[in-house]
């Protein structure tokens, strides 16, 4: 299991504009292609202008195929012009990890 640890920071005022245009435009495409993310959440505390979500994929195989139907698929394209245009992102950064043997993720035997 391969977790993508995705963290964006927004301009000061433009975080919920920027998850308006992702919810009316960017969800769908990006759910379709790489499955529903573990979580997707806003800081309740710490920068207030920032957002997480992460993935769960097989391994990093799984996470490049699904990817790159991600970045082949158009409306998702058409999203992230319209993200471009809004202007709102300063700041991203990913992690890649895997959880410990305990993890509540990990599957049971």
């Amino acid at each position: 299991m391969l977790l993508d640890v995705r963290t964006y920071r927004c301009k000061p005022g433009t975080l919920a504009s920027h998850l308006n245009l992702y919810e009316k435009h960017g969800k769908a495409p990006q759910f379709r292609c790489l499955g529903e993310p573990l979580c997707y959440l806003k800081g309740e505390t710490g920068n207030p202008n920032e957002y997480m979500h992460i993935w769960v994929y097989e391994s990093a195989g799984d996470r490049e195929a699904k990817r790159a139907v991600l970045w082949a698929d158009e409306e998702w394209l058409a999203y992230t012009r319209m993200s471009a245009e809004l202007g709102a992102l300063e700041s991203q950064s990913n992690k890649l990890m895997t959880p410990v043997s305990f993890c509540p993720l990990v599957a049971k035997p």
